[in-house]
C-alpha cells in the first residue's frame, strides 16, 4: 500500500516562527469555505461500504510531513478496485490469483435500514498520505511590552512549584514521547512521507502502519528520529497490507530502548481517556486526547490507487488524528498502548494549504491485541499470517450480510474443498448475518472480524439459507502472505 506523495516540494518547516515586521494593517480577505477534494465518495457510498449518514470525506491519517511532495487526491475517487474477482476466502483471500477482491459495481442507493439497526454500514477511510503542500503557516504576536499605551497588569512570575502526577496526560506523555519516533520513508524514486511509530521491544524492533512504511520496502530509504533529535537508519522486518500493520527495524539500535506497555484492547470500554501521539502535517511529538468513542468499527482504508484495501475492526476515537499521526500509539489514561492510529474519517479541505482532510473527531485504530499479534509473526516470519473461512464473500454493501459468491477468485471454487466453510456445510448463496455475537452487515464487515480472530480460533457463524436461519461452529484456517 503506497502513500501518496505528489506534487509541490515543501520546505521544511523553521524551527522557531519568525517575527513578523510591522506593517500597516490592512482588511483581511474573507477566507471561502471550499469543499473537500474527495467528493461524496469515499465518505458516501464506496466499494467496501456506506459511511453512516451525515459523515463525510475519508481519509488516512497518514505520513504527512518536511521534505516529502503533496497534491490533493483526484477528484475522480473513489479508486478503481482491485482486477480479479470477489475477495477470496471471506479474508482468507484463496489460493487463485487476484484473490484479493473483485471488480467493483457501484451498488444502488439504499434505503439506508442496517441488520437490526445496529451498524448502517462500513466506513471508507482513505488512505491519505501525501505531504503538506505549500509550507506550514506561522502566526505569531507582536510583542507588545514596549506599548506604553498598554493597560496590561503584570502577574506575580512565581506560580509556585507544578506537580503532575503519573496518571496525568502530562505525565503520561512525559513517559511515552521518549519510547515514540517520528518515521521517514522514502522509495527509489524520491517519493515518501512521514509517519509514527513506537518501540516495540528492547532490540529495536518498531511498530508502525503499513502504509507509512510502503514506499521503502523495495530498496527504499528509511529512517526513524526519536524526540531527542537522534536519528537512525531502519529497515523493514516485515508488512502486512490486510492488517496495515508493519515491523521495521533500527540500525545500530541504543542499549536503553524503553518498550511503551501494551494494554488489553478487548476491555477497553466507550468513554475510556485516549491520548494520541503522533506527527500530524510533520509536526513531530504532538499529543491529543480524547475519549473511546465507539468500539468494533468496521473500516476498510485504501491508498487511492487502486491497491488492496486494509480492513480492521477499530476503536473509534475522537482524540484529533491528522495525517502523520499513523503508525503511533493510541494509549489509554495511564499510559499502555491500546490501539495504533490508522485512519480518519473527515468532510474536505484540511487547511495549510495542502488540500489534505484533517480531523472532524471520528479517528480509527487497530485494537492492539490484534497488531500484537501480527507484530510478532512479521519478527518472527518476516510474513503476515490471516485467519480465513475458506470461502468467497461479496464486497458489496448489501446491508444484509455476508454473502458467499457464486464464483471464486481467479476461477477458484467459491467455498474451498475441505476448508473450514465446507466443512461446516456453507454454500454458495449462504448470507452470514452474525459471528459470535457480531452483526455482519457485508463482506468487508466480516472479513475485518475474521481477522480479530487467529487461525484455530473456532467461531459461531449465524447465516440464512433459504429463508431460514442457521448457526454453525467453524475452525478458522489460516493463510500466510498478502
Amino acid at each position: 500500500m503506497s502513500t501518496e506523495n505528489e506534487g509541490n516540494a515543501v520546505p521544511p518547516a523553521p524551527s522557531a516562527p519568525p517575527v513578523p515586521v510591522d506593517a500597516p494593517a490592512a482588511p483581511a480577505p474573507q477566507a471561502q469555505a471550499g469543499q473537500g477534494p474527495y467528493g461524496p465518495a469515499p465518505h458516501g457510498q464506496g466499494p467496501y461500504g456506506q459511511a453512516p449518514q451525515g459523515q463525510g470525506a475519508a481519509g488516512e491519517a497518514g505520513p504527512a510531513g518536511p521534505g516529502v511532495s503533496s497534491s490533493a487526491p483526484d477528484p475522480s475517487w473513489p479508486p478503481p478496485p482491485p482486477p480479479a474477482g470477489p475477495y477470496g476466502d471471506g479474508g482468507s483471500g484463496g489460493s487463485g490469483p487476484g484473490g484479493w477482491g473483485s471488480s467493483y459495481q457501484q451498488p444502488a442507493p439504499k434505503s439506508g435500514r442496517g441488520r437490526g439497526g445496529l451498524i448502517a454500514g462500513i466506513l471508507i477511510a482513505a488512505l491519505v498520505a501525501g505531504g503538506v503542500g505549500g509550507g506550514l503557516g506561522y502566526t505569531l504576536a507582536k510583542d507588545n511590552d514596549d506599548n506604553t499605551g498598554s493597560t496590561t497588569v503584570s502577574a506575580s512570575t512565581n506560580g509556585g512549584d507544578v506537580k503532575r502526577d503519573p496518571g496525568t496526560v502530562a505525565g503520561v506523555a512525559a513517559k511515552a514521547l521518549p519510547s515514540t519516533v517520528t518515521i521517514q520513508a522514502e522509495s527509489t524514486s524520491g517519493e515518501g512521507g512521514t509517519g509514527t511509530g513506537f518501540v516495540f521491544d528492547k532490540q529495536g524492533h518498531i511498530v508502525t502502519n503499513n502504509h507509512v512504511v510502503a514506499d521503502a520496502v523495495d530498496g527504499g530509504k528509511l529512517s526513524a528520529t526519536f524526540p531527542d533529535g537522534k536519528k537512525y537508519d531502519a529497515e523493514v522486518i516485515g508488512n502486512a497490507q490486510g492488517y496495515d500493520v508493519a515491523v521495521i527495524k533500527l540500525k545500530n539500535a541504543p542499549s536503553d530502548l524503553k518498550p511503551l506497555t501494551l494494554g488489553d484492547s478487548d476491555k477497553v470500554a466507550v468513554g475510556d481517556a485516549t491520548i494520541a501521539i503522533g506527527a500530524p502535517f510533520g509536526l513531530s511529538d504532538t499529543v491529543t486526547t480524547g475519549i473511546i468513542s465507539a468500539k468494533n468499527r468496521p473500516v476498510a482504508s485504501s491508498d487511492g490507487s487502486g491497491s488492496q484495501a486494509s480492513y480492521m475492526s477499530a476503536l473509534q476515537t475522537d482524540a484529533s488524528i491528522n495525517p502523520g499521526n499513523s503508525g503511533g500509539p493510541l494509549l489509554d489514561g495511564r499510559g499502555n498502548v491500546i490501539g495504533i492510529n490508522s485512519a480518519i474519517q473527515s468532510t474536505g479541505n484540511g487547511g495549510f494549504g495542502t488540500g489534505q482532510s484533517g480531523s472532524i473527531g471520528l479517528g480509527f485504530a487497530i485494537p492492539i491485541n490484534q497488531a500484537k499479534y501480527v507484530a510478532q509473526e512479521l519478527i518472527k516470519n518476516g510474513k503476515p499470517v490471516y485467519a480465513k473461512i475458506g470461502a468467497s464473500v461479496s464486497l458489496d454493501d448489501s446491508s444484509g450480510g455476508a454473502q458467499i459468491t457464486d464464483e471464486g477468485a481467479g476461477s477458484s471454487a467459491p467455498v474451498e474443498p475441505g476448508g473450514p466453510a465446507a466443512k461446516a456445510g456453507l454454500k454458495p448463496g449462504d448470507v452470514i448475518t452474525k459471528l459470535d455475537d457480531r452483526v455482519i452487515d457485508s463482506g468487508p464487515t466480516l472479513i475485518g472480524e475474521i481477522w480479530t480472530h487467529k487461525p484455530g480460533d473456532k467461531v459461531t457463524l449465524t447465516y440464512e439459507r433459504d429463508g431460514k436461519e442457521r448457526t454453525v461452529d467453524v475452525t478458522l484456517g489460516s493463510r500466510v502472505g498478502d
